[in-house]
C-alpha cells in the first residue's frame, strides 16, 4: 500500500507542478499590497482543494464521460505547458492578483497553489500512483507550502532572484520529462 518510492515521485512531481519557491515573488508583492498573507488560511484553502479532488475528481470526470486516461494526458499536456513557462520564461497562463480582499485564498490558495495545474496533475496521478502514496505527497507539500508562506521575506533575503531563477529552470525541466512520461503511458499503450 504505502510506497516510498511513489511517495517521493508523486511529492516531487508536485512540488513541480505547485512551485511554491518559483511563486515567492508573487508572495512577497501579495505581502507588500495586503499587508500580510494568511499563511494557515492559505494552506488549509488549497490542501481542502486538494484532497477533496483527489476523492471526487473522478467522480466529476464521469459526470462528464471523460476517463482518467484522457484527463492524465490534458493534465499531461497543462504540466507540459507549465514546464515551459518555467524553462523558458515565457507565460501561457496568467492570474489576476488584483482583489487583496481575500488574497490568502485569491490568488494565493486558488490558483496559485491549488490551481488547474495542480488538480489536473492530482487525477493524473491517480492514474498512475495508489491514492493513499498521493495524500502523503500532498500533505508534504502542503507542509512545505506552510513553511515557505511563513519564511517568504527570509526566503527572498537569502535565496535571492538568481537562486529562484535555477530551481524553476531545473525543475521545469522535471516537469516536462513528466509530461512526457504520460504521454508515452496513455498515448502509446
Amino acid at each position: 500500500m504505502f510506497n516510498f518510492k511513489e511517495i517521493l515521485s508523486v511529492s516531487l512531481i508536485l512540488f513541480s507542478v505547485i512551485d511554491i519557491l518559483g511563486s515567492v515573488p508573487i508572495i512577497i508583492d501579495l505581502r507588500k499590497k495586503a499587508g500580510h498573507v494568511q499563511s494557515e488560511k492559505a494552506t488549509l484553502a488549497s490542501g481542502l482543494l486538494m484532497i477533496l479532488f483527489l476523492f471526487l475528481g473522478e467522480g466529476i470526470l464521469k459526470l462528464f464521460g471523460i476517463d482518467v486516461g484522457s484527463f492524465a494526458i490534458a493534465g499531461g499536456l497543462i504540466m507540459f505547458f507549465i514546464g515551459l513557462e518555467m524553462v523558458l520564461g515565457i507565460h501561457f497562463f496568467h492570474s489576476d492578483a488584483e482583489d487583496l480582499s481575500s488574497s490568502s485564498i485569491v490568488p494565493l490558495a486558488f490558483p496559485l497553489i491549488a490551481g488547474a495545474g495542480t488538480l489536473t496533475t492530482i487525477i493524473s496521478l491517480k492514474a498512475i500512483y495508489a491514492t493513499p502514496n498521493i495524500l502523503i505527497g500532498v500533505i508534504l507539500n502542503l507542509l512545505f507550502v506552510y513553511l515557505v508562506l511563513k519564511t517568504s521575506s527570509w526566503l527572498e533575503k537569502k535565496i535571492g532572484s538568481a537562486g529562484f531563477n535555477v530551481l524553476r529552470k531545473v525543475f521545469g525541466i522535471i516537469l516536462l520529462s513528466i509530461a512526457i512520461k504520460i504521454f508515452k503511458t496513455y498515448l502509446f499503450q
